[in-house]
């Protein structure tokens, strides 16, 4: 028997989907929904964000937020990587 979700809950998950970069797989787990739905609503937002142009900023704005998180943790790896690195080399030379 299907369920029907209020917008704002839908809006809620695309949020998760395409702003954090959650992925669908964890999204369904949390809040046991279809695959099918989460992809349904992620596209109509998509399709909104051509005919609104306010809509077409958060959805520009959602897409930044998640490239530079992207960004940060690799840059957090990388900045790890050196610390060990660092301090393997400081414990040859000694």
């Amino acid at each position: 028997m299907p369920q029907h979700y209020d917008e704002t809950f839908k809006k809620q998950i695309v949020r998760l989907r395409l702003k954090e970069g959650r992925s669908i797989r964890s999204i369904i787990e949390e809040y046991g929904m279809s695959k099918a739905s989460i992809i349904n609503w992620c596209n109509e937002f998509r399709e909104e964000c051509q005919n609104n142009p306010e809509s077409q900023n958060e959805y520009d704005s959602m897409k930044e937020i998640r490239k530079l998180r992207k960004e940060m943790e690799e840059l957090r790896k990388e900045n790890l990587f050196l610390k060990k690195a660092a301090a393997f080399l400081a414990k040859e030379i000694d």
